[in-house]
C-alpha cells in the first residue's frame, strides 16, 4: 500500500461521496481512469460503512484511500455521532485496508466544531476558529488516537477548518502547533473574503512549504479562496481535492480531476 505522505506533491484526490458500495467503487474507478493519485472517502455518504463493505470499496482499487467522517450523510446533515463512535468507524476503515483516515482538530471536543473553546494564548485562537483544541487533555487523546492508527500500519491525515480569514503567522503557527502531535500530513483550510486574503493565502503556502517538514495541505476557501485550491498545491501543497463527475453530493467548490490532472502532468514539464 502506498503512504499518502510519500505520494508525489501535488497528490491529485478523488473525492467520492456516494451512497452505496456499487456507486462508490464505480465513482472510485471514474476518478483512477482520469488520473487520480488517490480516493479522499467519505464514509458516513455510504447507506452501510461496516468493516465488510469498507473493504469491497478499498480493495476495488491499487490507489491508497484516506477515509473521512464528518459526521454528515449525503444531505449534509449531522448524524449525530458521538466522538467515540466517529473515531470507531474511522479505525474500521483502517482495519478494512485505508491508508489513512482524516482525524479532524476538534476529535473529542465536538463544541469546538463550531467554534473556539479555551483561552486566547495562541495568534491563531483569534477571531473565533473552528476546530482547533488547545487543551493539553484533549490533545493528549487525539495523539494516543494517532499513535493507534500507526500501530495498525496506517497514516494520519490532522486537519482543521477554521472558517475564517488568517494571515501567515497564524497558519505558520498553526500548523507547527498541530504538528506537535505526530500526524503524517496536516491539512488547513482558512477563508478568503477579499482577493486580498486569497493573496495571502498563497504566500502562506510557500512558508509553510517553508518551515514545516511535514506534508502540509492548504488552501482557502470561499468564492475569492476558489485559485488557492489548484496554487496552492502548485506552489508544493500536499493534496488537490478533485471531483470527478459533480452531482448533488459533490462540494462544488472543489475542483474538476481532470483539469487538474493535465495541470499538474504540463507543469511537471515546465518545472
Amino acid at each position: 500500500m502506498k503512504r499518502l505522505s510519500s505520494l508525489l506533491a501535488p497528490a491529485v484526490a478523488g473525492v467520492v461521496r456516494e451512497k452505496n458500495v456499487r456507486s462508490a467503487i464505480a465513482e472510485i474507478r471514474n476518478c483512477q481512469y482520469n488520473g487520480a493519485d488517490m480516493i479522499d472517502l467519505h464514509i458516513t455518504f455510504l447507506e452501510n460503512y461496516d468493516t465488510d463493505s469498507l473493504r469491497k470499496i478499498i480493495s476495488s482499487t491499487s490507489l491508497p484511500v484516506l477515509a473521512l467522517n464528518y459526521d454528515q450523510n449525503h444531505m449534509l446533515q449531522s448524524i449525530g455521532q458521538t466522538e467515540e463512535e466517529r473515531t470507531e468507524s474511522l479505525l474500521r476503515a483502517v482495519e478494512a485496508g485505508a491508508a489513512g483516515i482524516d482525524i479532524q482538530g476538534y476529535t473529542f471536543h465536538t463544541p469546538s466544531k463550531t467554534g473556539y473553546w479555551g483561552d486566547k494564548d495562541y495568534s491563531f485562537t483569534q477571531g473565533n476558529p473552528r476546530e482547533i483544541v488547545t487543551d493539553p487533555a484533549i490533545i493528549e487523546k487525539q495523539c494516543t488516537l494517532i499513535e493507534q492508527v500507526h500501530s495498525m500500519g496506517a497514516e494520519v491525515l490532522l486537519s482543521c477548518h477554521p472558517n475564517i480569514p488568517m494571515n501567515c503567522q497564524q497558519v505558520v503557527e498553526l500548523a507547527q502547533f498541530l504538528a506537535q502531535r505526530n500526524p503524517d500530513i496536516i491539512k488547513i483550510v482558512t477563508k478568503a473574503n477579499t482577493q486580498e486574503d486569497a493573496g495571502e493565502a498563497i504566500r502562506t503556502m510557500l512558508e509553510l512549504k517553508r518551515q514545516i517538514k511535514i506534508p502540509v495541505s492548504y488552501h482557502a476557501s470561499g468564492q475569492a479562496g476558489s485559485k488557492t485550491r489548484i496554487v496552492n498545491p502548485l506552489l508544493g501543497g500536499q493534496i488537490a481535492f478533485c471531483v470527478d463527475r459533480y452531482n448533488e453530493n459533490a462540494t462544488m467548490e472543489q475542483l474538476h480531476l481532470p483539469t487538474v490532472r493535465a495541470i499538474v502532468d504540463n507543469t511537471r514539464k515546465i518545472y
